[in-house]
């Protein structure tokens, strides 16, 4: 399979290049800054491009099976989350090539309640920024209809370095707990989930989530 990773040298995209080589896959990594490419594996083919341009999405989509979206803006520029998203799916129209685009967990909702973006015990007001850009980044996916074949991934609530266990759960819209009352995956794992989605579709048109 031949995958383009937008966001290749972030904690998330690093990880699934990784992930993807070590199955056997074809990657090429996008990345703005050709100098951040130094800490990807010597067998990815780096190439320039912004996921917020939509001819450089769809220039490097050709031939591709699958583009990730794993872009994490900085704190004070959450909103291009969803400049990313547009551009993406913009780039992507017409082309046949699937978008997996990963989000966060804000949108989702919590355990027999109302939206996580809403509940301060999920998200502190520090972190509502990127939970709000998360939510409508969802909703940009949702308007796209069928233009292209997307899938949208939230984490849970805790996304974090760990270790790769191969192991996780999927749900739907609802935030997953564990037994004692956590929403965690490791990034490894959460990189296992994306991959697992590009090779057997399970979720297309939709979101869904992960979690221990």
């Amino acid at each position: 399979m031949r995958i383009t990773v937008f966001g290749a040298a972030g904690n998330v995209g690093r990880r699934v290049v990784a992930e993807a080589l070590s199955r056997g896959h074809q990657v090429t990594a996008a990345v703005r800054d050709r100098a951040r490419a130094g800490t990807l594996p010597p067998a990815v083919r780096v190439r320039t491009g912004d996921a917020t341009v939509p001819a450089d999405v769809a220039r490097l989509a050709v031939g591709q099976d699958v583009v990730i979206g794993a872009t994490r803006p900085a704190p004070g520029s959450e909103r291009l989350l969803v400049t990313a998203a547009e551009g993406l799916l913009a780039g992507l129209a017409g082309t046949g090539t699937r978008l997996l685009l990963v989000g966060g967990a804000g949108s989702l909702t919590v355990p027999g309640g109302g939206p996580v973006l809403d509940d301060p015990a999920w998200v502190p007001a520090a972190w509502r920024p990127i939970a709000q850009a998360c939510t409508d980044q969802l909703a940009v996916c949702r308007r796209a209809g069928d233009t292209v074949d997307w899938t949208h991934i939230s984490p849970p609530a805790l996304l974090e370095p760990g270790v790769r266990t191969g192991g996780y759960r999927v749900g739907g819209d609802e935030l997953l707990v564990d037994a004692h009352g956590i929403s965690a995956v490791s990034m490894e794992d959460f990189a296992v989930a994306l991959v697992d989605e590009a090779e057997r579709p399970r979720h297309r048109g939709t979101r869904f989530t992960v979690g221990y």
